[in-house]
């Protein structure tokens, strides 16, 4: 067993999935309006945090991500593992004295920036390489730690003169990735994988540092997992075949989910992510680069950003210098780049028979409850809708059963998203009492609840804008009407 760099062939298929991989890097580093001083990046970093055991008791976050997933190994197959995570650096501020000596101060301005103290968050990656053999019986296990270190940056004025410098300091953390195998009963050559990374620090909070900002340098943020094999296949956990259904249901997958990654067609990749994705995902290729906020839509981000004002890109370049490139991709970015990110068709297919599959066209964007628009192309003599179907159709009237109750706008409902949604955000609204806005028909015969949140204090503008949550009836319960 080796704990080193990875072979070029296994390399060069990381290579293909590392741009999704970076995607769950970074989501959510930096939101807009891109400034630090923004109350929604005050609180960092939601995804993959693993925190050190001694905060485990005072936070309702974890310390350990634990994968299993299926494998079929051809014989001397390597399995590569790549452990990646973010090292938080905290930055402060210093502006420089008259008699030479440095002072930490709140804000540093200079002319195309305002420099502040701001979290950074640097790259970090353990590579593993071992066979197959070697991961049946205990397995194999691989301690790392990162060193506290301090680092100083000269900043200079426009005109080159030093007027201050920015201080990083990393905390020292500490981990252990664990990987082992065993084969699966049955005819089938199979095996479960089972890979744990874990944070090993043994910082303990003290009573001035009991608040999560001091754990958040001593944790692996981001923390997700690349795994490869170097002959043989992985089987898909949210798509296995017939006879792996039972041994998938079987796996335990703790605070990340394992997804077939690299190209289409292929399974030799899995990425292990802390936030739900689909098998073989990818980034859009109308994407013009990285813009870290989690819940934005890239042609709406990319607007806001272009009109924010000068201060305010002051603020933004000077926070970070991922967020300055976001800042000079808005600024720079060409119409016709634009102009592609309105919309973009996936798939198209001609519908022949009666009763035949809708075509899988999207434009990319959530428009309508359940997801992408999708548009049928049909034969030119059969229209795609009927108008007049939706005659009889009334949102703000219209009624379902749901457990055996009537539910329509009005009524009272206990949200249960289905494991089937794939938005995070979904998680918080679980056990959330809801009112029911609308009763929307799409024209595939599907059936969405509008609703809102009780006790949201934007609900009243949420009603008059028009923008609601959208829930299946077996997402929701009905609840006793007010």
């Amino acid at each position: 067993m080796t704990s080193s760099a990875l072979t070029p062939a296994l390399e060069s298929r990381f290579a293909a999935a590392r741009g999704v991989a970076d995607a769950v890097l970074f989501e959510g580093y930096v939101l807009y309006p891109y400034r630090a001083s923004a109350a929604k990046n005050r609180l960092r970093w939601q995804f993959g945090v693993l925190v050190p055991p001694a905060w485990t008791a005072a936070a309702e976050e974890h310390d350990f991500q634990h994968t299993e997933c299926l494998m079929e190994p051809k014989a001397g197959a390597t399995l590569a593992a790549e452990a990646r995570f973010l090292h938080a650096q905290r930055r402060t501020v210093q502006q420089l004295r008259d008699d030479g000596t440095f002072e930490t101060v709140p804000e540093l301005h200079l002319t195309d920036r305002v420099l502040v103290p701001w979290d950074e968050g640097a790259e970090e990656r353990v590579e593993v390489l071992a066979t197959v053999a070697e991961l049946t019986g205990d397995g194999v296990v691989v301690p790392f730690t990162r060193p506290a270190r301090e680092e100083h940056e000269t900043v200079r004025d426009e005109d080159g003169r030093i007027v201050g410098r920015l201080v990083r300091r990393c905390e020292e953390i500490s981990g252990t990735v664990r990987l082992s195998a065993v084969e699966l009963d049955g005819p089938y050559r199979a095996m479960r994988l089972t890979a744990v990374v874990e944070n090993t620090s043994t910082w303990t909070p003290g009573a001035g540092d009991a608040d999560r900002d001091a754990a958040l340098p001593r944790s692996l943020v981001a923390a997700h997992l690349l795994l490869g094999l170097s002959a043989g296949s992985f089987l898909s956990m949210t798509d296995p075949p017939e006879w792996a259904e039972g041994a998938v249901a079987g796996c335990r997958n703790l605070h990340t989910w394992p997804v077939l990654a690299g190209e289409p067609g292929r399974a030799d990749l899995v990425l292990s992510s802390p936030i739900i994705l689909e098998d073989h995902p990818a980034i859009a290729p109308e994407s013009p680069g990285a813009l870290y906020d989690s819940t934005e839509i890239d042609e709406i981000l990319a607007l806001r950003t272009a009109a924010l004002t000068d201060q305010e890109k002051r603020e933004a370049r000077g926070t970070d210098d991922r967020a300055a490139a976001v800042i000079d991709l808005a600024d720079s970015m060409p119409p016709e780049v634009l102009e592609r990110l309105h919309g973009a068709v996936r798939a198209l297919r001609e519908v022949t028979e009666p009763g035949a599959p809708a075509a899988v066209a999207s434009d990319g964007f959530s428009h309508m409850p359940g997801g992408p628009d999708a548009y049928d192309l049909i034969r030119p003599d059969q229209p795609w809708w009927d108008p007049a179907a939706d005659a009889g159709a009334d949102p703000a009237r219209d009624r379902i059963l749901v457990d055996g109750r009537s539910v329509g706008a009005g009524s009272r409902v206990l949200l249960r998203p289905g494991l089937r949604r794939t938005d995070a955000q979904d998680l918080f609204l679980q056990g959330r009492s809801a009112l029911v806005e609308a009763v929307l028909h799409d024209v595939d015969g599907g059936v969405h609840l509008a609703v809102t949140v009780e006790g949201d204090p934007g609900a009243d503008i949420r009603r008059e804008q028009g923008r609601f949550l959208y829930f299946q009836p077996d997402e929701v319960a009905p609840l006793e009407d007010a």
